[in-house]
């Protein structure tokens, strides 16, 4: 796909999605084109067809843009291929940005990508979140998750990092809603309160749910647990 066909797909899917303002085009076609090189050699993306992949990557993880002010402190827990921190960075310059990982091997393709883009303000963290936590909570204005984990698991890994009165974005697919039942509890000992949920379809195949938790309350220290514990033992 050539820069002009990129910019015009990428505008009329963005528009489609309302979503407005776009920036640093040129930097998002180049994200692709060296990610979708990278997935020659490591397996970053099932997706790699590039009108899928600017529909079911950037196009979806925009859908957040609206809930980051450009003056915020945000993290992406369980970031992959840079999913949704990369391109919520490409739209506000004075944004920072800490993508995290435990695969060591995609944080060096993101390290590669930040250079290569020549982005301020963001850092790729190979570590595990209950790690990371240790000496960063409530340090971010948003966490953010579009990864796979259980709510319930997925929730003391991100509320520990945010400030209180902070939010906490997870993004799901089809069928969260027993997933979400379960989790209330552990969002309420996380000190989290569930605010708003917007349901909306990205493409006619791709519904994307977003649940926006209000940081109401410090998180009690022992969370999030270490060991393991928030996938084998989530809070019920």
């Amino acid at each position: 796909m050539e820069y002009k066909e990129f910019e015009e797909l990428f505008h009329k899917e963005l528009l489609r999605d309302n979503i407005k303002d776009v920036k640093n085009e040129e930097k998002f076609y180049n994200y692709m084109k060296l990610l979708l090189e990278w997935n020659e050699k490591i397996n970053l993306t099932a997706i790699k067809d590039e009108k899928e992949f600017v529909i079911k990557h950037f196009i979806d993880s925009l859908t957040i843009n609206k809930y980051v002010k450009e003056n915020d402190k945000l993290i992406d827990v369980g970031t992959g291929a840079g999913f949704p921190g990369l391109p919520i960075k490409l739209f506000h310059k004075e944004l920072f940005a800490t993508l995290l990982d435990s695969v060591g091997k995609k944080i060096n393709v993101l390290n590669d990508i930040i250079q290569k883009l020549d982005l301020k303000n963001i850092e790729a963290i190979n570590s595990r979140a209950e790690d990371f936590a240790k000496d960063n909570r409530e340090k971010y204005d948003v966490s953010v998750s579009r990864a796979v984990a259980n709510m319930s698991t997925l929730v003391e890994y991100l509320i520990p990092f945010v400030k209180v009165n902070g939010i906490i974005i997870c993004m799901k697919g089809p069928n969260f809603d027993e997933e979400l039942e379960e989790a209330r509890k552990a969002i309420n000992i996380l000190g989290g309160k569930i605010e708003k949920i917007e349901t909306l379809f990205v493409s006619e195949e791709l519904e994307r749910n977003i649940i926006i938790i209000r940081k109401v309350k410090e998180t009690p220290k022992q969370y999030p647990r270490g060991q393991g514990k928030p996938l084998k033992e989530p809070i019920r």
